[in-house]
């Protein structure tokens, strides 16, 4: 999961405090996440999802394909 997280965000070109402040932590702790060294909650996973236009189960790694399917 970690390293999707880490990869949707290097693709839109943002930094960790950028991506921190969406889902309302801290850089310190959204860097953690990406790391792999901090879980994410239930919440914030899905407000990464809305704010990347991808599934939730695309950024666990359970599908390959990122399209929500409605």
């Amino acid at each position: 999961m970690n390293y999707r997280i880490k990869a949707l965000r290097e693709d839109k070109d943002l930094n960790q405090s950028e991506i921190a402040k969406v889902i309302k932590t801290t850089q310190q702790q959204y860097s953690k996440i990406e790391l792999g060294k901090a879980d994410i909650c239930g919440e914030k996973l899905i407000l990464l999802a809305d704010f990347y236009g991808v599934s939730v189960d695309y950024i666990l790694g359970r599908t390959d394909k990122p399209e929500i399917n409605l």
